[in-house]
């Protein structure tokens, strides 16, 4: 069966009592969606993780971190270990986010620990990748995707594969100033990421999830998901209202399912 997914990133949003009334509502506005055709995940900051985890019927929506240390202890002071989280019952560990690569300096072979890291402890591991802007001028935009899979996913074996999430985020298209990618665009990218993971992990690789993110929003998220290639959908702050995201949900599905049929 095609599974549409659908997600977003809380990053540092949102109080413990506003991430609770969030979810309450998006778990009552979307539960009669069927969840065998579509899967719903929030990632909201540490400090609301585990009033999150209570909010929701993790059958409705997954609930997941937005970074992870590769360790399970050490002398890492600020970081949280995979330990940590699986106490937390969270679902998912999201690693490789622009902000993290650009803000904080993070390279592809730490990606790759907390990947590994994150699979071991039984969590899906969401990597994301994308190109700059000045990547994408120099037209080596597919050179930095296919190396940022080949390092993120190194060593990963191919049973763990159906436990991996990738999410192509434009570094150009993110934030508030981003400039979204035209939908031709994403599917020529999500063609050459779905080429690679087939690359690594044979036919397997190919069913990998592979969502777009990158200034998603009600204008032009139809027109993405319709494109071949393209598994779902990371959305930024069109998500971060209740009401908006069940909006922008049910009009996707809407399209995913026409283009599945």
């Amino acid at each position: 069966m095609v599974k549409l997914y659908l997600g977003t990133n809380l990053k540092m949003y949102k109080t413990i009592s506003a991430v609770k009334a969030y979810l309450n509502d998006l778990q009552k506005l979307t539960s009669d969606i069927d969840r065998e055709k579509m899967e719903i995940f929030v990632l909201p900051s540490y400090t609301t993780l585990a009033a999150a985890v209570d909010a929701v019927d993790k059958r409705y929506i997954k609930i997941g971190a937005q970074n992870m240390c590769w360790e399970e202890t050490g002398q890492f002071t600020g970081e949280i270990s995979p330990l940590m989280l699986k106490e937390l019952n969270v679902d998912i560990v999201m690693a490789g986010h622009s902000e993290r690569r650009h803000v904080f300096g993070e390279t592809d072979s730490e990606e790759n620990k907390k990947i590994f890291s994150a699979l071991a402890h039984g969590f899906t591991a969401l990597l994301c990748i994308g190109e700059t802007k000045e990547e994408k001028q120099y037209n080596v935009s597919d050179e930095v995707l296919r190396r940022q899979l080949k390092i993120g996913l190194y060593n990963i074996e191919k049973k763990d594969i159906k436990n991996v999430m990738i999410g192509y985020e434009p570094v150009w298209s993110i934030g508030i100033d981003g400039e979204p990618a035209s939908a031709e665009y994403a599917r020529e990218k999500h063609a050459i990421i779905k080429d690679t993971l087939k690359e690594l992990f044979g036919d397997e690789g190919t069913r990998v999830p592979v969502l777009y993110g990158g200034s998603v929003n009600m204008d032009n998220a139809r027109q993405i998901i319709s494109e071949k290639y393209i598994d779902g959908l990371y959305v930024g702050r069109s998500a971060w209202k209740a009401e908006k995201f069940n909006e922008l949900i049910r009009s996707v599905k809407a399209a995913f399912d026409a283009k599945s049929n």
